[in-house]
């Protein structure tokens, strides 16, 4: 078991690290969980991963707090959402193969890279372009689709709340990662509630996981402070595709 958790707290810090830049560190997280857990149910793998990125993400905003620039009522309306919708993809998904999402998410992600790439200055200037007054009802839309699939499904949720931050709201990608971290720790409490009242969490586990995730995650929004937006962009691109190649190949798979 200490070769195990010593590897699981590798993968943790790894995780935090990339998550708190750009997202997608479930993508690096769970399969390490899935792997050297055997034996235990995934509901308890998922939730211990849960303590972990929910204590990482924590840390990655708070390194964010008041060095970037928040739009609370936009942000804020986005993760109130996303954590009651975050509760309700939980519940769900005991009734509906989220595999039935994987083509789906597969073709947006990979438009998603197509379209960063091909836009060069894409998140690196900050200028919003919604009316302010309407910020708070796109923040509702963008936190009840995209919780909605973190609590259903999971994979990239931290990547698409960056493009649609970028996208949508004109934001760069400095504020964009501050701001998904926000809406990211709303939807992890939400579902890191529903797995501690069903007790699904191996604590011995996942407390030591959550101190590296916390190392990892500091290091990473430390870093995307100090290199700016053109590394984020590049990081951003990486973590996509590495998204693309796992998804394509769990779709592979089951077919």
């Amino acid at each position: 078991m200490t070769l195990t958790l010593t590897l699981l707290c590798l993968f943790a810090f790894l995780a935090g690290f990339i998550d708190a830049v750009v997202g997608g560190g479930g993508l690096i997280q769970l399969p390490a969980m899935l792997l050297l857990l055997k034996g235990v149910p995934v509901p308890t793998i998922l939730g211990t991963g849960k303590v972990s990125s929910l204590a990482g993400t924590s840390a990655a905003l708070q390194r964010y707090a008041g060095k970037v620039p928040m739009r609370w009522r936009a942000v804020g309306a986005a993760a109130v959402t996303a954590g009651m919708f975050s509760f309700a993809g939980s519940r769900v998904v005991s009734l509906l193969p989220a595999a039935l999402l994987r083509p789906l998410v597969l073709g947006l992600l990979v438009v998603i890279a197509i379209y960063t790439f091909w836009r060069k200055d894409f998140g690196a200037i900050h200028a919003p372009r919604l009316p302010e007054n309407k910020e708070p009802l796109y923040g509702i839309l963008i936190g009840a689709l995209l919780g909605f699939y973190d609590g259903f499904f999971g994979p990239g949720t931290g990547s698409f709340l960056l493009f649609a931050f970028v996208g949508l709201f004109g934001y760069d990608f400095i504020t964009s990662s501050a701001s998904a971290k926000l809406v990211n720790v709303a939807t992890n409490v939400a579902s890191l509630a529903y797995f501690a009242f069903t007790d699904q969490i191996l604590y011995r586990v996942a407390l030591p996981m959550a101190v590296c995730n916390i190392l990892g995650s500091m290091l990473g929004a430390r870093m995307a402070l100090r290199r700016g937006t053109g590394f984020m962009r590049v990081l951003f691109l990486v973590v996509v595709c590495g998204i693309i190649v796992k998804l394509g190949y769990d779709t592979f798979q089951q077919t």
